[in-house]
């Protein structure tokens, strides 16, 4: 059993086999499996990757769409103690070439969705990857690949049914490999233990009510900490999974009326998306079966979080503060509660930044910050802790062993009940004039003007400040950016916003003087992001930098 045998992330299998053997525990399109069923696919894969020869510590990746053949596999490379890797099916040849030569899989299992890169890999060097396996139906693109591709019938039949197979480990409890991209863009792998998904997992079964009778919609993709954590969460109390291969709106709201949803969990634009196909399709109705969705990748604004209760009017809204390195969520927060008198929270305060709730039981969290300020980097420790950045070094792993906190690279604070608050990132900190200004300060009092929908803010070099604050800002379409050559032009029934009323602006909501943006540059494209959805502001700042300059060198 070895040293790590008091936590396997397979001990769900056990009440999926027993309690749960004869009902549906998975729904996917037209296949239906019972918990009997998905626990004899989960052993039957088991036994054919030992049979295969892999070994305790092996890697294996996976590119695929959500299904439970993916649950599946993730629970089978766990079984026989080897290490999933999933890759994100929207990745390009080149970066999901770069994450595979970063933890060096021995196997790669894919289906269509990466139909895009996949046979561009037969002429790239990957040494360690030795077998290559479709997880579901036969696709055209592999004929031109490889003629040794695997499938899922030919590994099972490999397995020879010993009825004395167990659960293993790898070494240090790893369990599953989780790509983070930051706000680099490059990804990073996040090497996560079965301790850790397990304290999570409980955490989400004891704070949002996980239970038996839910029936949960996959929306986030299984290659995600969220995904990953909750799909684990619902496995451990035996709930039903419905699943689609990738989020849109309209077969979400589709699942969630043909199979009774609960429960699911989501990010800003998933809910943005939700409300806006909804409306468009029936005004007068709302979704009453679902009781239960945990929002996290950012807070919801006053207005969605109003809007999703009106979709949801049934649903408990919770939000939770988290990351890949922390395995999932660490604070948790109800905004809305049927329950509790209809109360909506707004959890944005202008002076202190965003609540995002109170830690989970199982998370040790403080502030370190100098002895003149109660506000400073949010660090914490214990068991839900990654191991390591896998093949990191010394300098950039971190530890759960015992005394050994992990930087969140967030900046906050603690009131006295408890709560955490949220004023930025520190990497995205501009020091202007001798002063620290964090950019999502600037852009949460900005994103409070009508006529703004999206807004960066970003440090530009200034020779006097060392850095000034400027503001990229992307407006509502019915009004219209004003400046020297459109201010005589603009139709009267147009709203009109410009540097000088946005300025104005930040001051009447008592933005503090220097931390009000020096110029504003009007955004017209979608801002860059990373495939976590994470802004790019590194090449914000770039783009911004390039048209002042333009702008300078044309006065």
């Amino acid at each position: 059993m070895g040293i790590y045998s008091e936590a396997h992330i397979c001990h769900c299998l056990s009440l999926l086999s027993t309690l749960r053997r004869n009902s549906v525990v998975t729904i996917a399109g037209n296949r239906r499996k019972t918990g009997k069923e998905f626990v004899d696919g989960v052993t039957g894969l088991a036994q054919g990757l030992l049979q295969l020869g892999l070994q305790s510590g092996d890697v294996v990746s996976i590119a695929a769409f959500n299904s439970e053949l993916y649950l599946e596999w993730l629970l089978a490379i766990a079984y026989v103690g080897c290490i999933a890797a999933p890759l994100n099916y929207r990745w390009s040849c080149e970066e999901a070439v770069m994450a595979m030569k970063v933890v060096r899989p021995v196997m790669l299992v894919f289906d269509d969705s990466c139909a895009s890169w996949y046979s561009k890999l037969q002429w790239i060097d990957i040494p360690s990857l030795r077998w290559h396996v479709l997880l579901d139906s036969p696709a055209e693109f592999v004929s031109t690949s490889y003629d040794n591709v695997l499938t899922i019938e030919t590994i099972r039949k490999q397995s020879g049914r010993d009825a004395s197979l167990d659960y293993c480990w790898a070494p240090e409890g790893a369990v599953i490999i989780c790509f983070t991209s930051g706000t680099s863009g490059r990804p990073k792998g996040v090497a996560i233990s079965h301790s850790a998904f397990i304290v999570q997992s409980l955490a989400k079964i004891a704070v949002v009510g996980y239970g038996e009778e839910d029936v949960y919609l996959h929306t986030a993709p299984l290659c995600h900490i969220g995904g990953l954590s909750s799909a684990l969460a619902m496995l451990m109390v035996g709930a039903c999974h419905v699943f689609i291969p990738k989020f849109d709106a309209k077969s979400a709201l589709e699942a969630i009326e043909q199979h009774n949803v609960t429960s699911l969990i989501t990010v800003p634009a998933m809910m943005a998306d939700l409300v806006s196909k909804f409306r468009g399709k029936d005004t007068s109705t709302c979704i009453e079966n679902v009781k239960k969705i945990l929002n996290g990748g950012g807070g919801l604004s006053i207005e969605l979080t109003k809007a999703a209760t009106k979709l949801f009017p049934k649903a408990k809204l919770l939000s939770a503060y988290g990351m890949t390195e922390t395995c999932s969520s660490l604070t948790f927060m109800t905004l809305y509660d049927p329950k509790m008198n209809h109360r909506i929270s707004h959890p944005v305060d202008q002076t202190r930044g965003i609540c995002v709730g109170k830690p989970a039981p199982h998370v040790e969290l403080k502030i370190c910050a100098d002895g003149t300020s109660y506000v400073g980097r949010i660090l914490t420790r214990g068991s839900h802790v990654m191991l390591r950045y896998w093949n990191g070094s010394a300098a950039n792993a971190a530890a759960a062993a015992d005394g050994v906190w992990l930087d969140t690279g967030d900046i906050g604070s603690i009131d006295d009940y408890g709560n955490v608050w949220l004023i930025g990132r520190a990497n995205g900190r501009i020091k202007s004039g001798g002063e620290n200004i964090y950019p999502e300060e600037v852009e949460r009092t900005l994103l409070l003007h009508p006529g703004v929908t999206g807004v960066v803010a970003v440090g530009i070099p200034d020779a006097r400040l060392t850095e000034m604050v400027v503001a990229c800002v992307q407006i509502r379409e019915n009004w219209q950016w004003m400046d020297t050559s459109t201010k005589d032009s603009v139709a009267e029934h147009m709203l009109r916003i410009s540097s000088e009323i946005l300025s104005r602006y930040c001051k009447e909501k008592n933005l503090t003087g220097f931390k009000i943006p020096r110029k504003f540059i009007l955004w017209k494209k979608p801002f860059p992001v990373t495939t976590t959805g994470k802004i790019r502001r590194d090449r914000v700042r770039g783009e911004a930098m390039s048209h002042l300059q333009y702008l300078i060198s044309h006065l």
